[in-house]
């Protein structure tokens, strides 16, 4: 499970049936427990009905090199939550 500041949406992700495709730590830094789902994460929307602490924040890679990915990302506990960053499936 990720931190407390992010186990509420890794929650409802999980409880709605978004698959996981990924769980561990995909870099040597800043990262602990990476969790990515199979689905395009409306973080605008996501974040104003959450309600997250300060230390989480977008995190966002367009960099096809490295692999595109859209979530959010907690700067104390160095876990994070992403989505794809574009595709059919959407999650608000």
């Amino acid at each position: 499970m990720t931190c407390e500041h992010l186990r509420k949406l890794e929650e409802e992700l999980l409880s709605a049936g978004i698959k996981e495709t990924y769980r561990g730590t995909p870099w040597t830094d800043n990262c602990r427990e990476w969790v990515y789902f199979d689905v395009v994460l409306d973080t605008a929307s996501i974040a104003a009905r959450m309600n997250f602490a300060p230390c989480v924040t977008v995190h966002e890679n367009l960099d096809p090199k490295s692999g595109t990915e859209r979530g959010f990302y907690c700067s104390e506990c160095l876990d994070a939550i992403m989505g794809l960053v574009e595709g059919e499936k959407l999650y608000k």
